[in-house]
């Protein structure tokens, strides 16, 4: 990442949220960008306190850590325990989330969650996280913490999978990003599985410069490197070779169209004052209960719009 680059981690977000879940909140207490916070947070607040404890030994007082204590933090992902170590004299204040604070920040969260997808280099995570603090802190502080984060962010992104899960979502969301005096559009591949016990996960985060089945096929063979050896529906846009590259490292998946792809492509031809209604029209096909309903209503949808737009 180039030290011009200005990321959109908003926009990231909220598109993050409309295109895996098709509507459906990702906010909540099971939010699925809620362990990122706490895994950042929790890595970062432990590097902020070998950083107070080695300061303090400098100056000649006497204080070492004294326990673990966890407190109930609200955020936009929902609400999560943080844990955080003590110090016996009770001299440490944390920066990134003092401790009566109880509500993250929007900004701060949006940061937390950019800084887990976007792949960065040690050197551009350490100027990142030095920005994230939004104030002057040490060289010895910003390079403890980054010996607890660096670490600790390598093990989210590696961190074993599920031999099965029932679903995964596979959807790449493009923004963009400053670099230099122009702007260029970047890709982040997002993957999130739901486990035969209905656990919903964020599974990996990856950054690109475009969207291509070629680079769904390494995501793919990192995810089964990781100990993914099946997914038996995969949900995915309708992006050419995507279904041939998931064929290649899971042969027995069965893919599906995402549905709000299928929407959007439905709508595709459709004039500006007839999608209200004919949305209202295409809603009871794909919400129909069984096969038989949704072709009846699907029958209906032809009778009614068929004339003005017909199928080629």
């Amino acid at each position: 990442m180039s030290e011009n680059n200005d990321f959109d981690f908003e926009r990231f977000k909220a598109e993050a949220i409309k295109g895996m879940y098709a509507g459906k909140p990702l906010n909540g207490e099971k939010g699925i960008f809620a362990p990122l916070l706490k895994h950042f947070l929790e890595a970062a607040l432990e590097g902020e306190l070998d950083a107070h404890l080695q300061e303090e030994k400098a100056t000649g007082a006497s204080n070492r850590r004294n326990g673990k204590i966890a407190k109930r933090v609200k955020s936009i992902s929902g609400e999560f325990d943080l844990e955080t170590s003590r110090d016996r004299a009770g001299s440490f204040d944390p920066v990134v989330l003092p401790k009566r604070q109880v509500i993250i920040t929007e900004e701060l969260e949006d940061k937390v969650i950019g800084l887990y997808g976007l792949g960065l280099s040690t050197r551009d995570i350490t100027k990142y996280i030095k920005e994230m603090y939004q104030m002057d802190i040490s060289a010895a502080t910003l390079s403890s913490i980054t010996d607890k984060v660096i670490p600790a962010m390598n093990e989210w992104r590696q961190r074993p999978l599920d031999s099965v899960y029932a679903f995964v979502y596979l959807d790449c969301m493009h923004y963009k990003v400053r670099e230099g005096s122009g702007v260029i559009t970047r890709a982040v591949y997002n993957i999130l599985g739901v486990s035969l016990d209905g656990k919903k996960d964020l599974i990996g985060m990856y950054l690109s410069e475009s969207e291509g089945a070629r680079f769904w096929l390494a995501v793919l063979t990192d995810l089964k490197n990781r100990g993914m050896q099946d997914m038996l529906i995969a949900c995915v846009d309708g992006l050419k070779g995507f279904p041939e590259a998931i064929a290649a490292i899971f042969p027995k998946t069965e893919v599906q169209t995402c549905v709000v792809h299928q929407i959007r492509n439905s709508l595709r031809y459709v004039a500006e004052k007839d999608k209200k209604p004919f949305m209202a029209d295409l809603k009871p096909v794909y919400q129909a209960l069984t096969k038989e309903q949704g072709y009846e209503n699907l029958i209906a949808l032809d009778e009614k719009w068929g004339k003005k737009y017909p199928v080629p």
